[in-house]
């Protein structure tokens, strides 16, 4: 008996950090491969969709994964789950609120380089301590410093080099 509770310890025991390799470190930041994504209620085609993305590069959060699904959350707080080959590892941010200031360098006495409209997708190159380094792709490419605290894509402690 002693040696049958043993080995099913031993056996939960090794199937425990298996099933924690499959999870997302959390938490992860990915985007939208592209214009037309679906957001499903759950982990698979059968699951209704909730929700139809339409820009590509929207960055998303992942909170969670099931076989080729993951559970995300977009910048405004929505959640559900999209299929992994509509997801692109590429990190990108958006800018949260009020209109901000691109600068050229990490820091507010550095000469502006341009405003961004709430909602704006960037691509993100580098994040030290406060400030994130990113590039749009409007008309007009602009490559230059954020504040981390005005986009949504990264987390507050997070490096990026």
């Amino acid at each position: 008996m002693i040696r049958v509770v043993a080995a099913l310890l031993l056996a939960c025991a090794l199937a425990l950090p298996a099933a924690a390799a499959d999870k997302p470190q959390s938490p992860q930041f990915m985007s939208l491969r592209s214009n037309e994504v679906n957001l499903r209620a759950g982990p698979g085609e059968q699951y209704p969709i909730h929700w139809v993305y339409r820009r590509k590069g929207l960055p998303v959060e992942i909170l969670d994964s099931y076989n080729v699904w993951r559970h995300v959350r977009d910048w405004q707080g929505t959640e559900g789950w999209i299929q992994i080959r509509l997801l692109s590892a590429t990190r990108t941010v958006i800018i949260k609120a009020d209109t901000r200031t691109i600068y050229q360098e990490p820091a507010r006495d550095s000469p502006a380089l341009a405003k961004l409209e709430p909602g704006v997708i960037a691509s993100l190159l580098e994040c030290r301590n406060a400030w994130c380094r990113i590039e749009t792709h409007g008309r007009r490419v602009v490559r230059g410093w954020l504040l981390r605290s005005e986009i949504w894509g990264v987390t507050p402690d997070e490096t990026i080099e």
